[in-house]
């Protein structure tokens, strides 16, 4: 008997839960703390323009500018941690990244809404790298026709790795959760096409 399950849609991604050490996630965690620029971005609202609910910050190559919801990011030069675990990250999904976006969540009220990473300049089908580091936070996946939602808890130390059509057919966020305390930051690696962005400027 054919199980209905089995037709539901599976987003396109690999999960490695433990994919740093504890130690060696919450060295990570103390570093990016210190070593990176954070900002306070704003974003247009139909209220007017609000802060983001969290902290970023954007790292690259020179020539990875990109832009989202509005907002320009010119890149900030690799920090020593962040670069390591680009490194890392690049040798496990066999892909280059040329830049990573940093989000701290600084408590359970942090949060980010639903959106799909489909830019231009990140490709059709883009390999998009999620490290974790801190407090779990729980990060859904929606697809976009049928409404399928599934579900990971991103503790500190995990990779979440986000590819093939996943951007195209489903869209992610990481929702409030109040009752969380402890502060989460995330790091996602892409490969911003230097060519797409020199014509958006």
């Amino acid at each position: 008997m054919t199980d209905l399950f089995d037709h539901l849609p599976t987003p396109e991604v690999d999960w490695y839960p433990d994919w740093l050490t504890p130690d060696a996630a919450a060295q990570a965690l103390t570093q990016l703390i210190d070593e990176v620029q954070w900002r306070q971005d704003m974003i247009g609202t139909p209220a007017g323009r609000v802060p983001l609910p969290r902290l970023t910050a954007w790292q690259g190559e020179p020539d990875a500018v990109y832009v989202y919801s509005g907002i320009r990011n010119v890149p900030q030069p690799w920090t020593p941690a962040v670069a390591q675990l680009k490194a890392a990250a690049e040798a496990v999904c066999g892909a280059r990244f040329n830049s990573v976006l940093i989000n701290r969540y600084r408590s359970g009220n942090d949060s980010m809404g639903w959106h799909a990473d489909r830019e231009p300049e990140l490709g059709a089908r883009p390999v998009i790298a999620s490290v974790s580091l801190g407090v779990a936070r729980t990060f859904d996946l929606r697809h976009n026709k049928t409404g399928v939602v599934q579900s990971y808890s991103l503790k500190g130390g995990s990779l979440l790795v986000m590819k093939g059509d996943t951007q195209a057919q489903w869209r992610h966020r990481v929702p409030k959760e109040p009752r969380v305390s402890g502060e989460r930051i995330n790091l996602t690696f892409r490969w911003v096409t230097p060519r797409a962005v020199a014509a958006a400027q």
